[in-house]
C-alpha cells in the first residue's frame, strides 16, 4: 500500500506539475518539455514494474521487495536500475537465508575474489567462497536472516546493498553492514564476481578513535622514513591481509 500511495504521489505531483508549467506559456519549450517527458516516462515504468510484479504473484510485496524497488528506481545518483541486477542480488540473499548452498553457488563465478573486512585475508575463488558461506549459513543456526534494507544499483553491473541481521525479525545489535558487488553476465543471467563487506564494529571507541589516529598521524608525518618502511614492510602487509 504504502508503494502505491508513493506512486499516485508522484502521478498527482506530475500533472499539477504540467498545469503549472503549461499555463505559463501555453505550451512547454523544448528543454523544458524534453525534461517532462523523461520524468513522466521514469513515473510509467515504475508503476508497470510494481503492478506487474503484484499480478505475477498475486500478492503485496514484502517489506523488503518494496524498499528495494524504491531505493534503486528513485536513487537520483544512479537512475533507474537494471532489474535483472536487483532481482538477482535479493536472490543471492534469499540462498542464504535458505541455506540453500547449491543454488548460492550458481551465484558465484569461478574466479570470484570475496573480501570480507573481518577477516585478514580475502576469499578468491569459488572453492574458498563457497567455503565462507557454508561457515556463515552454519553460524546463523534455523532463525537468524539477513534484512536488506537498501539496494542501489550502479553502472556495469555493479550494486551496494546495506543489511543487518534479525532473529526471528527482531534486529539484533552491532549487525549492521555494507556490501558491495560486481556481478558478470555469463550468457543470459548475471553472476558475482568480485564482493566487499564491511561490518559494523561491536566496539565503540567514539571520541578516542579520533585521539588515536591523531596520535598516529602525527608519528607518521614526523617520521616519515620509519613510516615508508613500516607500511612496506612485509610484516605490515601481511597483518592488513595484502
Amino acid at each position: 500500500m504504502a508503494v502505491a500511495a508513493g506512486f499516485s504521489g508522484q502521478v498527482l505531483q506530475w500533472n499539477l506539475w504540467s498545469k503549472k508549467l503549461a499555463g505559463l506559456n501555453g505550451s512547454f519549450p523544448p528543454k523544458r518539455k524534453c525534461q517532462v517527458e523523461q520524468y513522466k516516462m521514469k513515473i510509467e515504468m515504475q508503476q508497470h514494474y510494481v503492478c506487474t510484479k503484484r499480478r505475477a504473484k498475486n500478492k503485496p510485496f514484502a517489506a523488503g521487495r518494496s524498499c528495494l524497488v524504491m531505493s534503486t528506481m528513485g536513487n537520483s545518483n544512479f537512475g533507474l536500475s537494471p532489474l535483472p541486477l536487483s532481482e538477482t542480488i535479493m536472490q543471492f540473499y534469499t540462498c542464504i537465508n535458505e541455506k540453500n548452498l547449491n543454488q548460492l553457488s550458481e551465484f558465484i563465478t569461478d574466479d570470484c575474489f570475496f573480501d570480507d573486512f573481518s577477516f585478514l585475508k580475502p576469499f578468491q575463488g569459488k572453492k574458498e567462497v563457497m567455503h565462507f558461506f557454508e561457515q556463515l549459513t552454519a553460524s546463523m543456526g534455523q532463525n537468524v536472516k539477513f534484512s536488506i534494507g537498501h539496494v542501489w544499483c550502479g553502472d556495469e553491473f555493479t550494486a551496494a546493498v546495506y543489511w543487518h541481521l534479525e532473529w526471528k525479525k527482531r534486529h539484533i545489535p552491532f549487525t549492521r553492514g555494507c556490501s558491495f558487488y560486481e556481478c558478470a553476465k555469463d550468457e543470459e543471467r548475471l553472476t558475482i564476481k568480485k564482493a566487499q563487506a564491511v561490518i559494523e564494529s561491536p566496539i565503540k571507541p567514539g571520541i578516542f578513535a579520533l585521539t588515536l589516529l591523531k596520535i598516529v598521524t602525527t608519528l607518521f608525518d614526523e617520521f616519515p622514513n620509519a613510516t615508508e618502511w613500516f607500511l612496506k614492510s612485509p610484516q605490515t602487509a601481511k597483518a592488513l591481509g595484502e
